[in-house]
């Protein structure tokens, strides 16, 4: 491997610096020999090793390193040391002072690995002090105050030798009342990478810049023309903010040489971010978002700081390869929501940054890899896998770490990132002393690498995807010392990918079982797809109905993208809410295009329509939809003379239509009938309505019957009415009209002469009112009751 080769030396300095060098080591020689043949217990002024072993006290005073500054210093420079020391002892210390020291030589990236773990320990090997007036005194260090220090000592005054990775800490000495002796209190160690001239061969370093987030955006729109986009939450405003995540990832990035890869879900959603857009709150209800002017302002810088620069476009939405591999690939359509990521990436990143990136680098989380993800990632057209040395490891007995490019098979590159660099700057670096060993360390593996030896080799640096803003800070300060380094060049990804590969470096990626737990727990699980393959079949049935489908399937279709997101990592509960809130969305859009429940109905008659009603609550129209109406009873009611029968429908958008069918009766009694929407294809849409009809059917004897009835009744009100008439008739005949002379005596008025009844109103006649004739008689003879001859004509 080429870790256990760090043994390698280093490059060799010129003649002049060798032998100004080795003079001073001789000319100091005395001085040590002296100092070894001190006693070997000497209770006071005793600053060397045993001291810092034996010292019963040692490590109740921390020395917190806050600024190293140069990083790397060269021939003429002034290094100056600047941190605290803090007392956490119960005893105050006095005669305090601090140090600086110079330790030994590093020669192997190990080395340094195995320095970093003991930084603190006083009990770990150090060098001497520099001292004389380099070094800060403190009359008393009080416990818990923190007291501030800074040295400034010339470059020139720590005798560095060869070039090379050195040693360098900063102790804190002084007595207590307890142990009344000067002794070693605490410490804290870091690295000083000494290159004070160009190296004859310098390392090319590739360093990624990622510019990735979490998920942001939603599936839902508004209905409006411009479909305003809603978001989880407003949390990506406070990242592009100053000061935020990504404005820092931003502002630091534009003044360094690196290599941008973006995710394009984040320039789609901050491009969103310029319009009008709406924010989810946790009730349910939104917000209008008013970062607009944010929003613009940091594309705009975004766009100046990548233009000239390599750009490399992840999947949308950064797709989580291993889960894919692992759990996915079962699940049918996963891969291709894949290719779609893949697809849309470019598109994206023209369109918001005016430039054209590079798509064909695939990124596992962390960089571990397995066949089935190097399978997957290069499924959707990319050519490199970016690993990393930890999980692609050397196994052979290369004696340095050999180039980032590595041909795997079938046309494949593995670029794997260098680990010990990668890593560099995580965990928490929100102190400044975290930050600076963080630097130092990077900067002296880099140097530890690069005098490995004298074969140029191209190393690429791929830290995580998501640093805080304190570890982009720090990322910022490493790579501008680098970059200013005598031992280092920068180099796209692109020139890494396409470097020779070095002939003994492994190339053989690991299996399965090597894939990390940790990260495997970390996975989305196979049910995760399972959903995502469920929603995208209700999409995929939903689409085909509607006049503009674009509307439903781009926002769809990247919270597709969303919900395969590396970031969901660490948060199940919250990748599975996203799955939800999208399925659940797509499931209220889908039912805005539904049936109108009905009644049970009753069907007299032979033959009838029954009306089914088509209801689209949607802002646009809908169309290749057939509703299918089935008698579940067809011996007792057909529908269009057969078991069911179809009709096309269209329906606009915010509109109805409603349907008639022709049924016909067999038989009477209740029959089920079913109506079921469905797609073009066959598949059945929405909900299906069911509704019972009970038919009462007439037949001829019924109608006979009726009939029979009803004639017998005419036949029985003429005979009554003909019997009246003769009644009337034959009464006439009888009394005849009354005849009277003049002056008779007339008929007695019981009412009086005054007041006449008037016989048709019911009302009282007054004398002298003009009389009313009596009704006429008929104006017909009256009809004999002896049967009609032959041929006569019946008045009725």
């Amino acid at each position: 491997m080429a870790e256990a080769a760090d043994h390698q030396g280093t490059s060799p300095s010129p003649a002049r610096r060798w032998l100004r060098r080795s003079g001073a080591l001789l000319a100091g020689a005395p001085l040590l020999a002296g100092l070894l043949q001190l006693p070997a217990a000497t209770p006071a002024g005793a600053t060397g090793q045993a001291s810092l072993q034996d010292a019963s006290g040692s490590g109740s005073v921390s020395v917190a390193l806050d600024s190293l500054s140069p990083s790397a210093p060269t021939d003429g420079d002034t290094l100056t040391v600047s941190g605290t020391v803090t007392n956490n002892g119960k005893q105050a210390v006095t005669g305090a002072h601090v140090d600086l020291r110079v330790g030994p030589q590093l020669s192997t990236r190990s080395g340094i690995e195995t320095a970093a773990k003991d930084s603190d320990s006083v009990q770990g090997a150090t060098g001497p002090v520099i001292g004389g007036k380099y070094v800060e005194k403190f009359t008393k260090l009080t416990p818990g105050v923190a007291e501030h220090f800074s040295i400034s000592v010339p470059v020139d005054k720590l005798d560095l030798g060869d070039d090379g990775v050195y040693q360098f800490a900063v102790s804190l000495s002084g007595e207590t009342s307890a142990q009344p002796w000067d002794q070693v209190l605490g410490i804290q160690r870091t690295f000083l990478p000494w290159q004070p001239e160009g190296a004859d061969t310098k390392t090319k370093t590739t360093f990624l810049w990622p510019l990735v987030s979490t998920v942001h955006m939603t599936a839902e729109t508004g209905s409006n023309e411009q479909q305003t986009p809603v978001f989880l939450n407003d949390d990506l405003a406070k990242e592009i903010s100053a000061g935020g995540r990504l404005d820092e990832m931003l502002s630091l990035g534009k003044d360094l040489d690196v290599t941008w890869v973006i995710d394009p879900d984040l320039l789609a959603s901050v491009d969103a971010m310029t319009g009008s857009y709406k924010i989810r709150n946790a009730d349910g209800t939104t917000t209008t978002g008013t970062h607009q002017a944010i929003a613009k302002q940091w594309l705009a810088d975004l766009q100046t700081a990548v233009a000239g620069n390599e750009v490399v476009a992840l999947p949308f939405a950064d797709p989580d390869l291993a889960s894919l591999a692992h759990n996915g690939t079962s699940v049918t359509g996963s891969l291709s929501h894949l290719k779609e990521a893949t697809d849309v990436a470019a598109t994206t990143v023209e369109t918001v940054l005016h430039v054209t990136p590079s798509t064909d680098f695939a990124w596992p989380v962390d960089g571990a890899v397995d066949p089935s993800i190097v399978k997957v990632a290069t499924s959707a057209g990319a050519d490199n896998v970016i690993a990393r040395s930890d999980s692609l490891q050397e196994t052979g007995n290369l004696p340095y770490t050999p180039s980032a490019a590595r041909p795997i098979g079938g046309g494949t590159t593995a670029v794997v990132a260098d680990a010990r660099l990668s890593t560099a700057f995580q965990g928490d670096l929100t102190k400044a002393n975290a930050t600076t060993l963080a630097v130092q360390q990077f900067l002296a593996q880099s140097l530890a690498l690069n005098a490995q030896t004298d074969q140029q080799r191209s190393i690429v640096v791929a830290p995580q995807r998501m640093p805080t803003a304190r570890q982009a800070q720090a990322m910022a300060e490493a790579l501008t010392a680098l970059q200013g380094g005598n031992w280092n060049q920068t180099q796209k990804l692109s020139a890494a990918a396409k470097a020779k590969p070095d002939s003994g470096a492994t190339a053989k990626v690991p299996s399965s079982s090597a894939y990390p737990s940790s990260l495997r727990k970390q996975e989305l699980p196979r049910s995760a797809f399972e959903q995502i393959a469920a929603t995208q079949d209700s999409l995929d049935n939903f689409r085909v109905i509607l006049t503009d489908e674009s509307r439903v399937v781009t926002p769809f279709g990247r919270a597709t993208n969303r919900e395969m997101s590396t970031s969901w990592r660490g948060r199940p509960g919250s990748a599975q809410s996203f799955r939800d809130d999208v399925q659940t969305y797509l499931t209220g859009l889908t039912s805005q295009v539904k049936l109108i429940d009905k009644s049970d109905t009753k069907l007299s008659g032979r033959s009838a329509t029954i009306p089914v009603t088509v209801q689209n609550n949607l802002v646009q129209g809908v169309e290749h939809l057939t509703l299918r109406l089935t008698s579940k009873s067809p011996n007792r009611l057909q529908i269009g003379g057969h078991d069911y029968d179809e009709q096309p429908v269209e329906v606009s958008g915010g509109h109805s239509q409603t349907v008639k069918f022709t049924t016909s009766a067999k038989a009477n009694g209740q029959a089920t009938v079913v109506a079921q929407l469905y797609t073009q294809d066959g598949q059945k849409y929405g909900a299906e309505v069911d509704f019972d009809v009970k038919v009462t059917e007439f037949t001829a004897t019924v109608m006979l019957v009726i009939g029979g009835g009803f004639l017998l009744l005419v036949l029985a009100g003429f005979r009554m009415y003909t019997q009246r008439k003769r009644a009337a008739a034959r009464e006439a005949e009888e009394n005849g009209p009354e005849e009277t002379d003049e002056g008779a005596d007339a008929p007695v008025n019981p009412r009086g002469p005054t007041d006449r009844l008037d016989e048709e109103s019911g009302t009282k006649a007054r004398a002298g009112d003009p009389q009313q004739p009596s009704d006429p008689a008929p104006d017909t003879a009256a009809e004999s009751a002896d049967p009609s001859g032959t041929g006569e004509r019946v008045d009725r």
